[in-house]
């Protein structure tokens, strides 16, 4: 079959063919399943349309084995194109995206209104909710960090250090993208461009696996970064968005290792372990999001009513929010009341052990499960502590390893606990909402990896590369 050409269940094709080929692919209304269609158009085409079309098979499931499969190698052969783009290529991609998605924000929001709409129907929370919704303010927050990553030097070819052997042989190590990433993400459609803009950016191809709540968000995204790449001559399938929501596509693409360097699930913890069960590539991650905030002994009650509040308040569905206060018990008595009604006043509810209990007003018990649990809304746990070693084993405890935060005014405390906590950030003085990939200066972040091999942390452009070594010599042969 010649000229194949994709089309989406409006009809409305991406390119033209002459005289060839047409590959349909078109969802049922449910959006679970895909069908392929073979449709031969005859001459005089373009005076009529087309006059009469050959279905050349029925309404059959596509064999989601040949799907996953042929999206994989088509990332793969693009991941070779890309390689070579430079970094102007690829910033002309960026920018072309700012462009696109300011020209076209009536109908980003317009596809969106569909998936909110939908939402009851998921059963999503008010904090997922609020993840999938997007706004004009939102979507000029995705345009800023397209143009903060654009600002950020290309990483491709970077050469990270350099060694001349004794033998005149010049050895280097030089940055390489991963090649292709499996990206799987749940409800918020932005991460669809901010994933994107990353990897492209790094040299790699992606596939781009959204959850079904985003599906109609995502799909006017994904139109708009393969008009993007069309439009700068970079390859059309450096970006490729699985278009089933059938959940056995997953299972799928994690053997496909042939083709697929790494994935990157981001979403509820349940995916996440069985992406790391079942991935027979590498996978980055964190499985929870389970933040703390410590008061200190030496803690100023004005900074700790405002970072604990705005840890907990300012996103509270996302994974770097707060779910645990901890509070020296040298001060629960005068400190805990202030940054507990400040709580309660934005509507957080408070889950408190027996000692915290006594101090703060309309608290409830908290129990056992609740320390280890990320709420993903406006509720927290609340603990006194004997000292900075209770509260940093607490932590070790309970906690999951993503972002820790410690208000003090010593320097000899603040050192402490950023030597002896072990997460992927450490905080001191400041909102656990800062542990992001655009805040902490990566332009965005593709997720947060709570492990400590290939990234940790929020993981930009850098982390989207590994390295080899390239040795130039004048003839040398080893004795």
């Amino acid at each position: 079959m010649r000229n194949p050409v994709r089309l989406d269940c409006g009809g409305r094709y991406r390119s033209a063919p002459d005289g060839g080929s047409l590959c349909l692919y078109f969802r049922e209304s449910t959006f679970h399943s895909c069908c392929l269609f073979q449709i031969n158009p005859v001459a005089g085409a373009g005076e009529s349309l087309l006059r009469s079309l050959e279905v050349m098979s029925s309404t059959t499931e596509l064999d989601l084995a040949q799907y996953t499969e042929q999206l994989a190698q088509q990332a793969r052969a693009a991941s070779r194109k890309l390689v070579s783009a430079n970094g102007n290529q690829k910033n002309a991609w960026l920018r072309r995206m700012t462009e696109l998605i300011r020209e076209r924000t009536p109908d980003l929001l317009a596809a969106n209104e569909r998936d909110i709409e939908q939402a009851p129907e998921y059963g999503l929370s008010e904090a997922s909710i609020d993840r999938l919704r997007l706004t004009a303010a939102r979507l000029e927050g995705i345009i800023t960090a397209l143009e903060e990553i654009m600002a950020l030097p290309n990483p491709v070819g970077e050469v990270i250090d350099s060694n001349m052997r004794p033998n005149g042989l010049l050895v280097t190590r030089v940055r390489v993208p991963l090649g292709v990433v499996f990206f799987i993400y749940e409800s918020r459609p932005n991460v669809t461009i901010d994933a994107a803009a990353l990897c492209v950016k790094s040299g790699n191809a992606v596939i781009l696996r959204g959850g079904k709540e985003a599906f109609h968000s995502n799909m006017a995204f994904y139109q708009l970064l393969q008009e993007g790449l069309r439009d700068v001559g970079l390859p059309e399938q450096a970006v490729q968005l699985v278009e089933t929501t059938d959940r056995e596509a997953v299972g799928h693409f994690l053997k496909l290792n042939k083709y697929i360097d790494v994935t990157i699930p981001r979403g509820g913890k349940g995916l996440i372990e069985r992406v790391a069960r079942d991935a027979t590539m590498p996978v980055i991650k964190h499985f929870d999001g389970i933040c703390h905030v410590y008061l200190d002994k030496t803690a100023d009650p004005e900074l700790s009513k405002r970072i604990t509040v705005n840890s907990k308040c300012q996103r509270p569905g996302v994974c770097n929010a707060a779910e645990c206060l901890l509070v020296h018990a040298d001060v629960a008595e005068t400190l805990l009341p202030e940054v507990a009604k400040a709580l309660l006043d934005a509507g957080v509810e408070l889950r408190c052990c027996p000692r915290s209990l006594e101090l703060v007003e309309s608290g409830v018990p908290a129990t056992e499960e609740d320390y280890g649990t990320e709420y993903g809304a406006k509720i927290l746990s609340v603990k006194i502590v004997d000292d900075m070693d209770a509260a940093i084993e607490h932590i070790h405890q309970y906690g999951s390893g993503h972002t820790e935060s410690i208000i003090t005014t010593e320097l000899a405390a603040a050192e402490k606990f950023t030597t002896e906590v072990d997460s992927a950030a450490v905080i001191v003085n400041a909102s656990t909402r800062f542990n992001d990939g655009g805040e902490f200066g990566l332009g965005a972040e593709i997720g947060i990896s709570t492990d400590k091999f290939h990234a940790r942390g929020p993981c930009g452009l850098n982390e989207l590369t590994s390295y080899k070594y390239v040795a130039h010599g004048a003839g040398q042969i080893r004795e």
